[in-house]
């Protein structure tokens, strides 16, 4: 499911609830466990092979996956997303067996101001990060800002820019905005810019990782793992700010900068991929024992509790601690069941590389097309669809990061919420994120990140001038 774009997790264990009502519940949900963190491996193979992310959280992978695999290393983007995956699966499953009940203490104490910040914080580093200035990639934040305000307001109830659609009631569907942006728009643009161009990549001559590249890989796989747990563990987390977050942290710290966004850095799949691995087993954290849903898939396998009459929470451990270690369990085998189905066969996966381009991007148009479809049965999706994969191929044009799109979109309406919350709770006052520890620790985070680089990039001008 991980591997055709637009069919991600959140939709297959939708597809398959009504599937296993009747199936006993430990079973079930290690069925949808299985699922949950499968399909969010199987998108980095059309992220790195297509530039298609199956998933929100693999969009990062993309960026430095697939310009490894026009230059031939396909073999060891796909290598170190595997073993990464796996180091980092089995490090947050030691931390969701020990940690959990600790961790979810500390997570439940942060408050709406902490929230807004982590979000801002998120918004920046993707802003400066991403795209070939902090321009491009603020105007394509302000535009996912501007995407994740259309629909109900979440505290008046008042709807917004839905220009009288009622399709538009429930806002823009996440899954539609990114396949549209990355799939649609990555056929579309074969299709009008690139036409019958040969490309000039490397034949791929090897399916594993070198001795530098093991060297470059395992640093990352151990930083993004730290990176990505905590985000998954607290209610405002999710996989897509950690993957950012890890990338930023990868390029500052890489001393091949060159090969970012050129002919791709290794270090900008190995932690993004560990990441975003990390933070999906996470969730399952907040989900049971705080009862809190931190992604689509998570509100989903929360319902799926429901429906057997579970309710999980703090009591979840007394009252079905054999389900929850029995789930637990699971993700140690599961880890491993990763590991051997996807690394003796990533020369399998490379193979995709030999499909001709005109029914490779049919095809994907075509499973874009269904996956979408299928959500909601609406026609005016689709027109929504191929409305932002043209907006897409603009975008890719004049060298606009599609990215920030996706996570302002996101996190907009959340940050908004969370926002809206602490001036409610500091009566109006905005020094209410001066008041708290966390949230002026944050602050100031955010306050780095905007002023160090600039103030550095002029030191070192004033350096060479002198």
């Amino acid at each position: 499911m991980g591997v055709l774009p637009g069919i991600g997790p959140a939709t297959a264990v939708a597809m398959l609830l009504p599937i296993t009502l009747k199936v006993e519940p430990t079973a079930s949900m290690i069925f949808f466990a299985g699922i949950y963190y499968g399909a969010m491996y199987g998108g980095s193979t059309t992220s790195i092979l297509l530039n298609t992310p199956g998933e929100a959280g693999s969009m990062v992978t993309a960026l430095e996956g697939n310009k490894m695999a026009k230059h031939g290393r396909a073999g060891a983007a796909l290598a170190t997303a595997a073993i990464g995956s796996f180091v980092a699966g089995t490090i947050a499953t030691l931390g969701v067996t020990f940690l959990a009940p600790l961790i979810a203490t500390h997570a439940v104490k942060l408050g709406p101001p902490e929230y807004f910040l982590l979000m801002v914080l998120a918004f920046c580093t993707v802003s400066a990060v991403l795209g070939q200035s902090t321009l491009r990639g603020l105007t394509a934040l302000g535009i996912g800002l501007a995407m994740g305000l259309v629909g109900i307001d979440q505290i008046t109830g008042q709807a917004r820019y839905t220009g009288g659609v009622p399709e538009l009631m429930d806002g823009l569907e996440v899954v539609l905005i990114a396949v549209g942006l990355f799939a649609v728009a990555e056929a579309l643009y074969a299709v009008l810019y690139q036409g019958r161009v040969v490309e000039t990549q490397n034949k791929m001559s090897k399916v594993h990782m070198t001795a530098s590249e093991w060297r470059r890989s395992w640093p990352a796989w151990l930083r993004a793992t730290f990176i990505g747990f905590p985000f998954g563990t607290i209610p405002a987390g999710g996989s897509e700010i950690p993957t950012f977050l890890s990338y930023a942290t990868e390029k500052k710290l890489s001393p091949h900068k060159k090969e970012f966004g050129t002919t791709g850095a290794i270090e900008g799949v190995a932690g993004p991929e560990a990441a975003n691995n990390a933070a999906i087993t996470a969730t399952l954290i907040p989900l049971l024992t705080l009862g809190i849903p931190t992604s689509n898939t998570t509100a989903i396998l929360l319902g799926a509790f429901q429906n057997y009459g579970i309710q999980p929470g703090p009591q979840l451990f007394d009252t079905n601690g054999a389900l929850v270690w029995a789930l637990i369990a699971s993700l140690y085998i599961g880890n491993v069941m990763l590991l051997i189905l996807n690394l003796p066969l990533v020369g399998l996966w490379v193979k995709l590389l030999k499909i001709p381009k005109p029914p490779l991007y049919a095809g994907i148009l075509i499973f874009a097309t269904v996956g979408v479809y299928g959500m909601r049965q609406s026609a005016f999706d689709l027109v929504l669809l191929y409305a932002i994969g043209l907006l897409g191929v603009v975008m890719r044009r004049y060298s606009f990061p599609t990215a920030p799109v996706v996570v302002g979109m996101i996190l907009g309406p959340l940050a908004e919420a969370q926002m809206r919350n602490a001036l409610s709770i500091g009566e109006g006052k905005w020094s209410v994120f001066l008041e708290r520890p966390m949230s002026l620790f944050l602050l100031l985070v955010v306050l780095a990140v905007l002023v160090l680089p600039r103030a550095l990039a002029a030191l070192k001008r004033r350096r060479a001038a002198a």
